[in-house]
Order: structure tokens, then C-alpha cells, then sequence
């Protein structure tokens, strides 16, 4: 049997209720939560080094015993515990602050290994506050010196020499539980280690080698039941039969826009109208930077499916972002006698009721709205095509229910937001990817500048005379109001900055405030005096990334940088510059850290949105993109998606045979071992979908 969450931590030995308290706060509850801690780094400890070796910022490990009594010196509040240790070569002093304790901790003609920081002080090598433990008969018993040692992430009151300790008696215990789950097939295909030498050699690797072996057996899982998630999540099927388009002539559309199409959009039609054609139900993500033509490429796809008796609906995350694609669908279609309508939480009781009487009957061609379109009482007559923008802003379920609306319609996701092709992979497995990358005609270059706070003043000037030339600006802050918290004391707050910026330095100009706590109402009121002009400014939080389009703004000042991901930034960045008005994006951080240099010279010297995403992917890890964490997706603690592409690529092959429904007779035989992974991947992902085998 798998070793379950029923077996408690402090069954473990030297595990008391205090102990099991601090294991908790690391999220260790189980044997099985303690051998998947998994180490943040490795020490190379496996060569012992005499202390006549010792030079002065070494880090090093060495063996020796007890060679004089302590000493313990007690300075105001401090007090420092000096014992003199000594080897074959030498003596060595090793101190400790603030740990009297130690003065008993040792004994005479014990071996110890000692490791840490040699360090010169009056002509002689001493080692601060060291690592140490008994030397056993065997360097392969030592958990801390004469091998590769594990470095984890801890609370305090727990030492890296306790959770080693537990760790290595947790695996020694558990050895006959720990459950190979995956087929053997799969295991010979991928040249995957056995689950057992992989958990060992993760935590106390016995070579190089081992460890990259256990490495990869453990990245190949996790990476697999991360990806098998997500499809079970979107209800994954392959091959499922959708509507047939016949009639995929929507040049009267085209022929209407105020503009032409790029080669890539095009490109994207084309791709599309292929898969309507296909039998098959399109199942595509679209993506395209701010302002690079998605919506058009939605009307024309929308015309399609109208032009072939079904019905589109078109899902935004926004009431303020829904009712612009609604007036931009209307401008277009009013003409051709096509039935728009939009259907948000605001409307009022009898508006809505007349709009799903009116959908069922087939009187409304496309339907625009919120998650108000994914409530029980919305039904359509024949639902042929289902698009989602900005899907990220969704939860897996709430897009699944939309297309649950019509037998097998066809499914379009668009978004703004650059992902990298590795995580485009995780996160739409089983989805075509469709990118449109050219900007329309017209569009100027953004400068990009990035400066201190010190330069201020001069911004608000720079602001100032753009919004006397007839535009209009932003201000983004990270938080909406001031926090006790030290470390966001130095971060502006939209409250706080706006008030200031109100009685002071724009007092005379027509400034608002925006943020995600206000009413739906409220916001959208503000958002709309925005977009028509009539305020000049708008000091906001990211509430704005999404779904307002101001073509007449053309400065936006981003307060503390450093907060923001890089393609928050580009997508913040790309509410400017949407008109032939040349636009400029000022980042404000006062941070000096590596990262941040890195990233902020990045958005200055680069527009491109899929370079940024590939570089954050790089520096920050794939954080929560899109939210996934919060849908029972497992996290990643050990896969790096930037360097684990090659597995990543093996994991997808690997998940298609177990998703197979047409296996020959010859495999048979495997079908046990699938059970026993099914088995698994239900463990870890609890009912979010029956597992066919």
C-alpha cells in the first residue's frame, strides 16, 4: 500500500508535540510530507581537509577531537563558548555565540566533523558558530561531512542537522512503503530510476551521478502529474468531435474593419478555420500582445460561426473589459443585422431575464458578458463557438462550464499575457497555440525609462505637460493602502500616493482613484470618465491590466517596479501606446539587487513580450501563473521549466500513452501498472475527473 497521510510525524522518534508543531510550519504533517521535503541546495562536503589546510574564508570540513576543556566568556549580553580542537596536523579553535550549551555537548577521544567558515583572527585560524556531529565508523552514515549534504529551507528551532536526522530516519523507516507507481514501460522508455533510489539519492546523494538520477525520476513525475492534471482538469479528450463549418467566407468583415489585417492575423484565421472545417472541435489558445488585434480576430471568427446557424458567446473577465468588446462588436455587426448583447452581474433583474429568454430563443446572435454567462439559468438554442479572453483571469472549471453550454462547440482562449513556450506547454498541453506577434500599422515604439524616486518631481512635470498637450496618464502603485508590515514600509499606496498627489502637485488637475476593493459600480464609473476623458489622471493598482483602452493616454509612471513581474510589467505597459501618439512607461525602484537590475534593463532595451516572459521564467521561477495553484494543480519543487525542457517534452509523449484509449493487444499487460498510476495521480489530484483507462 502507498504510505498515506494517517501516518503522523511524531510517531517518529525525537518527534514531541513542540517538534511536530515546528515540522508543521514547514507543511510537514506526514512521513510521507517529510522524505518529499526536498533540499533548496546541496554542500559539497565530501573531502576532509586537516586543519595545517585551513586558510583564512575557507569553507571547509575537517575531523578531529576535543583537545582542551572549554571556555566559556560571558561580554554584557553576550556569551561566547571557545573549545580547542585538534587533529594529527594541528589545533584549530571553534567558537560559539550565545550557546553556553556547548561547553557540554562534546567529549574527550570522540572524532567529530566540525564544518563552516575558517576564519583569521590574531594570527590563528578559528571556525564561528560550526556545523558539527560524530563522526560514525562510516562516512556513509555522516548526514553532514564527507559527502554531498542537503540544504533545507527551515523555521525556527529546527537545524539542518535535526531535519537531516529525521529525514534519513523517516527514509530508513518508510523504505519498504515507498511505492514505484510508475509502469515499468514507461520506466525503460524514459530511463527513470526506481522511486526508492530516487527519494534516497535526492536528499543524501552517494555520487554526482546518483543524484542526477534521482533528479530526473522525481522532475519527470512531478512534471507528469502536474500536466495530467491540468487535462483532467479540462475535462481532456482526445480527438472530440465538434460542429462542422462549411461556410468560411467572412470577407464582409474584414472588408468593414477600419484597418487591414496583419500577415499574422491571417495566419490566425486561417488556423482557425482549419480546425472549424476539421470535424474536430477547436480547442486554441490565442495569444497576442496588447493592442496586436485578438478582437478582430474574435469578430471574424464570431461572423463564422453565425454564418453556419450556431450561436457565439464571448467570456471576459471584467464588466468594464466585456462592455468594450460589446460596443466594438455592436460598431461592427449592427450593420449586417447580427444580434449582439451583453449580459453582466449588473444588470438589473428584469434585463437579464429578458436577455436569456431572448438567448434561448435564438433571438441573439453573440452573447458577450462575465461569469454571469456561466450561471445555470443561461441555455442557447445550437452554442457553436465559445471564446474566453483573458482566460488566466478564469478558474479551470468556470471555462469548462461555458463550453458545457453547447454540444461540443468549438473553444477559442485568447490572452495578453506573453507565456513562455515551456509553461504554454504545462498549462495548455492539450491545446493548438495559435500567436499573433506583429503590431498593426502605426504603432509607435513605447520608451521605456527606469530611475529612482528620486527623480519625482521631475516626472510629475514630464506628466504635467503631457496632460496640458490634450493626453492623459497613469500612476500604478502595488498596494492599496499602507501597511504596518516593515518590509512594504518604502512601497507606495494608491490611498496615500492619490491624496497626496490630489492636494498637492496635480491639485489643479482632474485626478482619480481606482482599486480592486470598490464596488463594480463604482469602478466602472471611473473607468468610463477615464476613457471618455474627462480625468486627466488615474492612480491605480493592477486592476487595470486588463480591460480599459485608452488610446489617448500616453504616459503611464509605475511606482516600485521591483514588485511586479515582468510581464505584469508589459502588460501595465501596454495600456499606453495604442494610438500613433508617441508613449513613454517611467518604472520607478529604488531596489539595487541583481534580479531586479537585470529585469528592470530588460523592459527598457526590449519590447517584446514573449522575451520578458522567458527571462522572468528564468530569474522568478514559474510562480503561480494563472492562478493554477488555487485549483488543486500540484506545485513545482524540484522541476525547473526553463531548464527541464527536454523532460517536459518526454512527460507529454508519456502522458498521451497513459491517456490512450486504443493500446494494442500486446500492451495488455500494462494495465495494471496504469492502474497503479491512476491510482496515484486520484491520490494526488482527488476527484477532478475519472481516470479512463
Amino acid at each position: 500500500m502507498y504510505l498515506t497521510d494517517s501516518v503522523k510525524t511524531k510517531t517518529l522518534k525525537s518527534v514531541g508535540e513542540q517538534r511536530c508543531s515546528l515540522l508543521n510550519k514547514l507543511g510537514i504533517y506526514t512521513i510521507s510530507d517529510l522524505i518529499e521535503y526536498f533540499p533548496r541546495d546541496y554542500l559539497d562536503r565530501s573531502r576532509i581537509y586537516s586543519t595545517d589546510e585551513l586558510t583564512d574564508g575557507q569553507m571547509a570540513t575537517i575531523m578531529v577531537q576535543m583537545a582542551a576543556n572549554p571556555q566559556v566568556i560571558r561580554k554584557g549580553n553576550i556569551t561566547i563558548t571557545k573549545i580547542t580542537f585538534a587533529d594529527q596536523s594541528g589545533t584549530v579553535e571553534l567558537i560559539w555565540f550565545n550557546q553556553p550549551y556547548m561547553q557540554s555537548s562534546f567529549k574527550k577521544y570522540n572524532n567529530y566533523f566540525v564544518s563552516g567558515r575558517a576564519v583569521e583572527k590574531m594570527g590563528r585560524i578559528v571556525i564561528e558558530n560550526p556545523e558539527w556531529e560524530i563522526a560514525a565508523d562510516t562516512s556513509a552514515d555522516a548526514l553532514s561531512a564527507g559527502r554531498i549534504v542537503p540544504v533545507y529551507s527551515l523555521t525556527s528551532g529546527i537545524s539542518q542537522k535535526i531535519l537531516r536526522s529525521l529525514i534519513k530516519q523517516a527514509i530508513d523507516g518508510a523504505a519498504n512503503q515507498i511505492k514505484d507507481f510508475m509502469p515499468n514501460y514507461m520506466k525503460d522508455a524514459h530511463k527513470l530510476c526506481d522511486r526508492q533510489f530516487a527519494i534516497t539519492n535526492i536528499h543524501f546523494p552517494k555520487s554526482n551521478e546518483a543524484y542526477f538520477l534521482a533528479r530526473r525520476r522525481l522532475v519527470f513525475e512531478e512534471l507528469f502529474f502536474m500536466q495530467g492534471a491540468l487535462l483532467m482538469a479540462k475535462g481532456y479528450v482526445k480527438g472530440i468531435k465538434g460542429q462542422v463549418f462549411d461556410n468560411l467566407d467572412a470577407s464582409k468583415i474584414t472588408d468593414s474593419l477600419p484597418y487591414n489585417l496583419t500577415d499574422d492575423q491571417i495566419k490566425v484565421v486561417n488556423e482557425i478555420s482549419r480546425d472549424f472545417a476539421s470535424g474536430s472541435a477547436a480547442n486554441r489558445l490565442i495569444q497576442g500582445d496588447v493592442g496586436s488585434g485578438k478582437t478582430a480576430v474574435a469578430m471574424i471568427m464570431c461572423y463564422t460561426a453565425i454564418q453556419n446557424g450556431t450561436q457565439a458567446a464571448v467570456m471576459a473577465p471584467t464588466e468594464t473589459l466585456a462592455a468594450q468588446h460589446y460596443h466594438s462588436f455592436s460598431e461592427i455587426f449592427n450593420e449586417f443585422g447580427v444580434k449582439c448583447e451583453l449580459l453582466v452581474g449588473s444588470l438589473k433583474a428584469k434585463e437579464k431575464a429578458d436577455i436569456k429568454k431572448r438567448l434561448i430563443s435564438g433571438e441573439i446572435d453573440i452573447i458577450i458578458g462575465t461569469h454571469a454567462l456561466i450561471q445555470d439559468s443561461v441555455e442557447f438554442v445550437n452554442l457553436g463557438l465559445v471564446i474566453t479572453d483573458e482566460q488566466h483571469r478564469f478558474g479551470v472549471r468556470q471555462r469548462i462550464a461555458l463550453n458545457k453550454k453547447g454540444e461540443h462547440p468549438h473553444v477559442l482562449v485568447m490572452t495578453a499575457t506573453p507565456i513562455p513556450r515551456s509553461l504554454a506547454m504545462v498549462l495548455y498541453g492539450d491545446m493548438d497555440i495559435s500567436v499573433i506577434s506583429q503590431m498593426p500599422p502605426g504603432r509607435q515604439k513605447i520608451d521605456t525609462f527606469c530611475v529612482t524616486k528620486s527623480y519625482h518631481q521631475r516626472i510629475f512635470k514630464f506628466i504635467r505637460d503631457e496632460v496640458e498637450k490634450g493626453h492623459q496618464a497613469y500612476i500604478i502603485c502595488p498596494l492599496i493602502e499602507e501597511s504596518e508590515n516593515e518590509d512594504f514600509k518604502e512601497i507606495n499606496s494608491v490611498i496615500k500616493f492619490a491624496q497626496e498627489l490630489k492636494n498637492g502637485t496635480f491639485s489643479d488637475m482632474s485626478l482619480e482613484v481606482l482599486h480592486g476593493r470598490m464596488k463594480p459600480d463604482e469602478k466602472n464609473k471611473i473607468m468610463t470618465s477615464f476613457a471618455e476623458g474627462h480625468t486627466r489622471i488615474l492612480i491605480s493598482t493592477t486592476v487595470i491590466e486588463v480591460g480599459i483602452n485608452v488610446p489617448n493616454a500616453t504616459v503611464i509612471l509605475i511606482e516600485n517596479a521591483e514588485r511586479f513581474g515582468l510581464s505584469q510589467l508589459h502588460q501595465l505597459r501596454g495600456r499606453v501606446g495604442r494610438s500613433d501618439k508617441k508613449s513613454y512607461c517611467i518604472l520607478i525602484t529604488d531596489a539595487k539587487n541583481n534580479i531586479t537590475k537585470q529585469r528592470m534593463d530588460a523592459m527598457v532595451k526590449t519590447g517584446d513580450g514573449f522575451e520578458l516572459s522567458e527571462l522572468d521564467l528564468a530569474l522568478r521561477g514559474p510562480g503561480e501563473f494563472f492562478g493554477t495553484m488555487q485549483h488543486g494543480i500540484p506545485q513545482m519543487r524540484l522541476a525547473n521549466l526553463y531548464k527541464d525542457m527536454p523532460i517536459l517534452e518526454e512527460t507529454k509523449e508519456a502522458l498521451s500513452e497513459f491517456f490512450s484509449e486504443n493500446r494494442s493487444e500486446d500492451e495488455k499487460m500494462f494495465h495494471v501498472e496504469h492502474q497503479e498510476l491512476a491510482d496515484k495521480m486520484k491520490q494526488i489530484f482527488g476527484n477532478i475527473q475519472n481516470i479512463s483507462l
